[in-house]
C-alpha cells in the first residue's frame, strides 16, 4: 500500500474509533454533547484535558482495546471527581502534579462498578499494557524514570488490591524497598480513603510531595554531573507522557487542521466584524466563463468521470436508503386483506368465493431532503479540482436520480490580499481591528431549483482556475445555511468540501492569525445549536474535526474509490462502520 493510502486508512481509522468511544462516553457518564474534534474531547465547545498517562493513547494507531479502556477510564473521571476540588487541590510543581493527576485517574477507575466486569478489565488490561510499554522504552533505565514508574506501580497496587505487574516486579523492588517507610502511611489512606475525593486528596498530595522531593534531588545532582545528562534525557521523555497544556498531538497520518485563540475575537465577545460589505459578490460561476469554454471543460469532466467509473445506479440506491422516507402516495385495490373497499361488496353477492375486496395504503420512498455542497474555492484547491470535480458531479447526479434537490455553491475572494476593501482601509489610516478585510465572492454553480441535466455545464466551472483566491470560510457557512432554510424541505444538509483552514492575508495581518478560524468555529457551533441545519465536512488531504464534529478526511491523489463514496454515505447517515478482528463491523 502506498504511503498515502496508508495515511488516508489511519486517519479513517482514527475518527471511526473516536466516534466509538465518543459513543461510549455519552453512555457511560450520560452528557450528551461528549465528542471528539481534532483528536481532543470536547464537552460541548469546552476541551476537557486527559492527563493521566495511560490514558494518553493515539485512536489512529493503538489498539481499539486500549481506546476503549481509555473511554471507560475518562467516563469514570466524569462520573466521581469534582474537577473544580481536583483543580484547587492540584499542586504548581509539574513532577508532584503528575503523581496527584496519576492518583486521582487510578482512584476513580477502582470505582468501576462490580456489575461490568468487562470495564474493569479493559482498564486493568489498559494499565498493564501502558506499563510494559513505558519500562521497554528504556524510561526506567534512569533515577528518575524508575521512581516515577515504582510509585505508579505501587499506587496502583494498593487502590486496586492486585500484585504489580509481575514482569517488573523484580526489577523495581529495592526502589519499592527504599520507598515504603516514606510512601506506607499514605498508601495506606488513599486505599482507605478512595470513595471520598476530598479526603483521598491529601495522601495523594503527600505522596506527590515526597516523590517531587526525590525528583528535585535527583535533578540537583545532575546539575553537578554532566554524566547524568542521559538520566536527564528520559526523564524529559517520561513528561511527554503527560502533557498538560491539552494540545492534541499530531500522528503519522493526514494532518489534522491547526487551530487556535484569535485575542481579537475573544477581546469581541465572539462578534465578527466586516470591514466593508461594498465589494461583496453573489455570482453565478457559469456566468464568469465563456460557454465555448464551458463546453470545453464540461467534455473534459465527462471524460474524468468515464474514466473513474463510479456505480452511479449503486451509488443512488445506497443514498435512497439513508434519505428517502416512507411515503403515502394512494390506495392499492383488488387486495386480498387490509381495508374493506365499499364499492366491491357487491362481488361478494355475485360471486361468493371472491376474496380480493380489500385495499391497502401505498407506500412510495421519498427524500424530502436538501443537500448543499459548498467548495472551498482557496487557491490550494486548485490541485485538487480534478478530483473534487468528478466526485461533486457524482454526487449531484446519484442525488438528483433520488429526487433529492441539491445544490453546488462556492466560496472565495474577490481579489488577492485584500483588494479594494483593503485599499479602502488603508486610506482611511488603519483603524484598529477592522475583522475582516477582503471582497467576498459566493459562486453558485448549481442551485436548488436547477436538476443535475440542466445544470451540468455548469458545474463544469469548477475547471476555471482563476476564480480560486482566499477563502472566507465562517461567512460562507452562514450563507450556505441561509439558502437552506429558505427551503421548504424537511431535512437540510451541508456538505463542505475544504483544503484548509480559513485564509486571508489582509485579515490575518490586520487582526491576527487565527481570527477567522475562531469565526468558523463560532459559527459552526451556533448552527449545530440550533439544528435545523446538519452540517458535515469533507477535508481533502486534511482532517477538518477541529471545525466540524462530523467530518470524513479523505486522500483523493490516488483517486476515487466506491469505498470512498460508501463513506461518505455513511458520513451523511450519521453511521461509521469499525472493522473488527476476526470479521464483522461494530456500529455507532
Amino acid at each position: 500500500m502506498s504511503s498515502a493510502g496508508s495515511a488516508q486508512q489511519q486517519a479513517r481509522r482514527q475518527q471511526k474509533v473516536e466516534e466509538l468511544c465518543a459513543a461510549t462516553l455519552r453512555a457511560l457518564s450520560g452528557r450528551p454533547a461528549l465528542h471528539y474534534r481534532g483528536r481532543r474531547l470536547y464537552a460541548g465547545e469546552r476541551p476537557l484535558p486527559v492527563n493521566a498517562p495511560h490514558l494518553r493513547v493515539d485512536a489512529g494507531v493503538d489498539a481499539f482495546a486500549d481506546c476503549r479502556a481509555s473511554a471507560d477510564g475518562i467516563a469514570l473521571r466524569l462520573l466521581h471527581s469534582d474537577p473544580a476540588l481536583h483543580a484547587r487541590l492540584c499542586p504548581a510543581d509539574p513532577v508532584e502534579r503528575l503523581v496527584f493527576e496519576l492518583l486521582e485517574q487510578l482512584r476513580v477507575e477502582t470505582l468501576a462498578p462490580a456489575d461490568m466486569p468487562g470495564m474493569v478489565r479493559n482498564l486493568h488490561d489498559r494499565f498493564h499494557s501502558w506499563s510494559r510499554a513505558f519500562y521497554r522504552s528504556g524510561l526506567t533505565e534512569g533515577s528518575v524514570g524508575i521512581l516515577l514508574y515504582t510509585v505508579a506501580q505501587m499506587c496502583w497496587s494498593r487502590l486496586s488490591a492486585r500484585p504489580v505487574l509481575e514482569d517488573t516486579e523484580d526489577y523495581i523492588e529495592s526502589t519499592r524497598m527504599g520507598l515504603v517507610s516514606a510512601l506506607g502511611t499514605s498508601l495506606a489512606g488513599i486505599r482507605r480513603h478512595r470513595d471520598d475525593q476530598a479526603a483521598f486528596a491529601p495522601h495523594a498530595l503527600a505522596i506527590a510531595r515526597v516523590v517531587g522531593e526525590r525528583v528535585r534531588a535527583e535533578q540537583a545532582a545532575a546539575a553537578e554531573d554532566e554524566a547524568d545528562a542521559q538520566d536527564e534525557d528520559r526523564k524529559s521523555g517520561f513528561a511527554l507522557l503527560l502533557d498538560f497544556d491539552d494540545a492534541g498531538e499530531d500522528s503519522d497520518g493526514i494532518a489534522a487542521a491547526t487551530t487556535g485563540t484569535s485575542k481579537v475575537f475573544a477581546d469581541a465577545a465572539l462578534a465578527y466584524r466586516v470591514y466593508t460589505t461594498r465589494f461583496d459578490s453573489e455570482v453565478a460561476a457559469g456566468s464568469l466563463v465563456r460557454r465555448a469554454l464551458l463546453r470545453e471543460y464540461r467534455e473534459r469532466l465527462d471524460r474524468r468521470v468515464a474514466e473513474q467509473g463510479a456505480n452511479v445506479p449503486r451509488l443512488a440506491r445506497q443514498l435512497a436508503a439513508i434519505l428517502a422516507r416512507p411515503a403515502r402516495d394512494g390506495w392499492r385495490f383488488g387486495e386480498e386483506e387490509g381495508h374493506i373497499d365499499g364499492r366491491r361488496l357487491a362481488q361478494l353477492i355475485s360471486s361468493p368465493a371472491e376474496r380480493r375486496v380489500f385495499r391497502q395504503e401505498r407506500q412510495v420512498p421519498q427524500a424530502d431532503c436538501v443537500v448543499s455542497f459548498l467548495l472551498d474555492c482557496s487557491g490550494s484547491m486548485k490541485t485538487h479540482i480534478e478530483a473534487v470535480a468528478v466526485l461533486l458531479d457524482v454526487l449531484l447526479r446519484a442525488l438528483d436520480m433520488i429526487g433529492v434537490t441539491t445544490e453546488l455553491l462556492g466560496f472565495t475572494t474577490g481579489a488577492w490580499n485584500g483588494g479594494r476593501a483593503w485599499r479602502d482601509w488603508m486610506s482611511r489610516g488603519r483603524p484598529p481591528h477592522p475583522g475582516r478585510l477582503n471582497e467576498v465572492c459566493h459562486m453558485v454553480f448549481k442551485d436548488a431549483e436547477r436538476n443535475w441535466r440542466r445544470a451540468r455545464t455548469d458545474i463544469a466551472a469548477l475547471f476555471k482556475a482563476d476564480l480560486f483566491r482566499e477563502g472566507i470560510d465562517g461567512e460562507a457557512v452562514d450563507w450556505a445555511c441561509n439558502r437552506l432554510l429558505a427551503r421548504s424541505e424537511a431535512r437540510r444538509i451541508l456538505i463542505v468540501v475544504s483544503d484548509g483552514c480559513p485564509s486571508d492575508g489582509a485579515t490575518g495581518l490586520a487582526n491576527d492569525p487565527f481570527y477567522l478560524d475562531n469565526h468558523l468555529k463560532e459559527v459552526v457551533a451556533r448552527r449545530e445549536r440550533e439544528g435545523a441545519v446538519e452540517i458535515l465536512a469533507l477535508g481533502v488531504g486534511l482532517d477538518l474535526s477541529p471545525f466540524y464534529r462530523r467530518s470524513l478526511a479523505t486522500d483523493m491523489t490516488q483517486g476515487l474509490e466506491n469505498s470512498l463514496f460508501t463513506e461518505i454515505v455513511q458520513l451523511i447517515g450519521g453511521t461509521w462502520f469499525l472493522p473488527l478482528q476476526g470479521g464483522g463491523s461494530k456500529r455507532t
